[in-house]
């Protein structure tokens, strides 16, 4: 399938069908610092969408074989880019047959009415605020220029609570030595405070990223996230296990699954069955396939064949 991959295992939401808005290439408003996606320069516009229709279809034959807990609209940059969202969610709501549908975004988009609007629909939102301090911002998310006024992020995030009926998820994804500060810290507990999201999700550097980044401190994710504990915010670490949750792929979903996220020795083991397993030993020895290494932990990712 072209836009429909997985389900996959999310340490914070289940078993989780991703819907792919921009399979073809990376489409985003930011170019962060920890992102696993090759290098890209940050766009304005999204070029080339896809017909809603065929999305919508796609989504409907997977739910034929699977029953996923949550149906997940994520992009190979950022989803609210997308200009048929609207009409989009209002299909998927339609055909969602249990599911919970919910949105993966930078959140540099929540106040442009129409992506508002086309949001409140969903069952969870999830947004990232990774910083709150303007120098720690513009260092790690990179933003164009026409995205950059991060006071205007903070307060379309402030509206939108305001309306949203919804579950709200913000996530806070750090970075050792730009955004694991003091001054960010202090802003970032402002900020939230006057959002006042369901959770706060706190994390760090956990996959090959295409620039050089190291992931922050156990002692900072934790120094942070009791910050938002003692004024009443609901902040946890993103927690490290997985759901077991085997599921079977065959050559095309698996390399599909791999182009959009890569898998730890960890993740793979805890959501693919022996037969996916001996086939991504295959794509490895034949070169569709190959392991890349942060730290001490292996991941597998999809073979760039371009070079």
């Amino acid at each position: 399938m072209s836009f429909v991959f997985g389900p996959v295992s999310s340490r914070r939401f289940g078993l989780s069908l991703g819907i792919d808005l921009s399979p073809d290439r990376k489409r985003c408003n930011y170019d962060c610092l920890y992102c696993e996606l090759s290098k890209a320069k940050p766009i304005a516009v999204f070029d080339e969408p896809a017909d809603w229709r065929e999305i919508a279809s796609e989504v409907k034959e997977a739910l034929k074989t699977c029953s996923p807990d949550k149906l997940t609209i994520t992009a190979n940059g950022e989803p609210t880019l997308y200009p048929y969202l609207n009409a989009l969610i209002d299909e998927l709501n339609a055909i969602k047959n249990g599911a919970k549908l919910m949105i993966l975004s930078n959140g540099a988009t929540i106040g442009v009415p129409s992506v508002t609007a086309a949001l409140a629909k969903l069952d969870i939102v999830k947004l990232s605020l990774d910083a709150a301090e303007e120098k720690a911002f513009k260092k790690v998310d990179r933003p164009r220029s026409s995205f950059a006024n991060l006071g205007a992020v903070i307060n379309g995030m402030i509206n939108f609570r305001a309306r949203y009926m919804g579950e709200l998820v913000i996530e806070t994804l750090l970075v050792g030595g730009a955004n694991d500060t003091a001054d960010n810290f202090n802003a970032l507990a402002l900020a939230l405070n006057k959002i006042r999201p369901d959770r706060i999700d706190i994390g760090t550097i956990e996959r090959p990223s295409a620039y050089k980044v190291q992931a922050a401190s156990a002692e900072n994710m934790r120094l942070l996230a009791d910050r938002l504990a003692a004024i009443g915010l609901n902040a946890r670490i993103i927690p490290s296990k997985y759901i077991n949750a085997k599921c079977s792929f065959d050559r095309i979903a698996l390399l599909a699954l791999l182009q959009r996220r890569s898998l730890s020795d960890f993740e793979a083991a805890a959501i693919l069955d022996e037969t996916a397993l001996a086939l991504l030993s295959d794509l490895v020895s034949e070169g569709l396939a190959t392991i890349k290494t942060l730290g001490e932990k292996r991941f597998y990712a999809k073979a760039d064949l371009s070079a």
